[in-house]
């Protein structure tokens, strides 16, 4: 029955099991093909620093929960008394064209404006905040908005070194007002990253920081309604079989069951990622969603939001050549998937 193909399986097996079959059948396969989305919108980012342990490769699989990667440890740099503890938020602004940024480190009690979010376009001179005490120095776009604890540690000469700990890695116990630290003391351990979605890696050096992007990627079930299972076949198996919930019946010709030939039987297993011919690795198919013909807006990167034609489509680099007009001149450009969406 399709769309319980697995429900299917999983009776067969339990079936299986309980009445002690299992020396007349053996696997029981659902094919499937791995759906790789490139576009733009389905990409996740994940914004990591220059010092940052990068712990995937680019073009790598990951699955949600896989860590990505860990930011260094945070340690004292002089010994001294902790005099200061206060929330924080820090805001990172980056020019369009990625040459610079500043950082910015506003106390949660100002209030963030409203708009001030990643992802969103600011100007030189307008407020961070609603007390006005925090103005944007640079024309950009907020690439990093993120919680931390501002912890200030008076040193004996009178000196104060500030140290910001993003929240999720603070700890009470070892960072609290009153507190006398040693010199190279641990404050707190490094935040680590983990994908929150399946899907492929793309790491992009942005100069001032790196971004690891994931490319989102889904199962499809490449014969719908089917199930392919090996085993002995005669009258009893048959009727075995058959009679388990959400199977209907068998393929079959003149009322018989047909058999997978060899070579189909092979087909079944390389799809299934059992078994391989050259490469180790199933392979991934990719959809982009884009075709050549295609208007585009180009969302990231020197050339952000202009528009333009899709001319040629790249997809082992994941690429688009873009034809965009500029001073009145139709220019390609080349741009990846993540970094374009398609206007409807």
């Amino acid at each position: 029955m399709a769309g319980f193909e697995q429900s299917a399986k999983e009776n067969l097996e339990t079936k299986i099991k309980s009445t002690g079959s299992d020396r007349f059948f053996g696997r029981i396969l659902i094919p499937e093909e791995t759906i790789l989305d490139a576009t733009s919108k389905s990409i996740k980012r994940y914004v990591v620093s220059l010092n940052a342990k990068i712990v995937v490769k680019n073009g790598s699989d990951v699955l949600k929960g896989d860590l990505l990667a860990e930011e260094p440890s945070i340690h004292a740099r002089h010994a001294g008394t902790i005099v200061n503890v206060r929330n924080y938020r820090k805001i990172l602004v980056e020019t369009i064209d990625r040459k610079y940024s500043k950082t910015y480190f506003l106390p949660e009690g100002s209030k963030l404006e409203s708009g001030i979010k990643i992802g969103a376009r600011i100007k030189q001179g307008m407020p961070l905040t609603k007390d006005f005490e925090y103005i944007c120095e640079l024309d950009g776009k907020i690439v990093e908005n993120e919680r931390v604890k501002r912890v200030e540690v008076q040193r004996e000469d009178g000196e104060i070194d500030i140290y910001h700990i993003p929240l999720e890695v603070f700890d009470v116990q070892k960072v609290s007002k009153g507190r006398k630290v040693k010199n190279g003391e641990l404050l707190a351990e490094g935040r680590k990253i983990h994908s929150d979605t399946n899907g492929r890696v793309e790491i992009v050096d942005l100069g001032t920081r790196k971004e690891i992007r994931i490319a989102k990627t889904h199962k499809r079930k490449l014969f719908p309604g089917y199930i392919f299972v090996e085993m002995m076949m005669n009258d009893e198996t048959w009727q075995f079989a058959k009679n388990v919930p959400n199977i209907i019946d068998f393929v079959s010709s003149g009322g018989q069951p047909l058999e997978l030939k060899p070579r189909e039987a092979r087909l079944i297993l390389r799809l299934a990622g059992l078994e391989t011919y050259e490469e180790k690795a199933k392979p991934v198919k990719v959809e982009f969603g884009f075709r050549v013909g295609d208007v585009v807006k180009i969302t990231s990167g020197p050339f952000e939001d202009f528009a333009g034609v899709v001319k040629e489509i790249d997809p082992e680099k994941q690429e688009l050549r873009v034809a965009v007009t500029i001073f009145g001149r139709e220019t390609p450009v080349t741009v990846k998937t993540s970094e374009v969406e398609r206007i409807e």
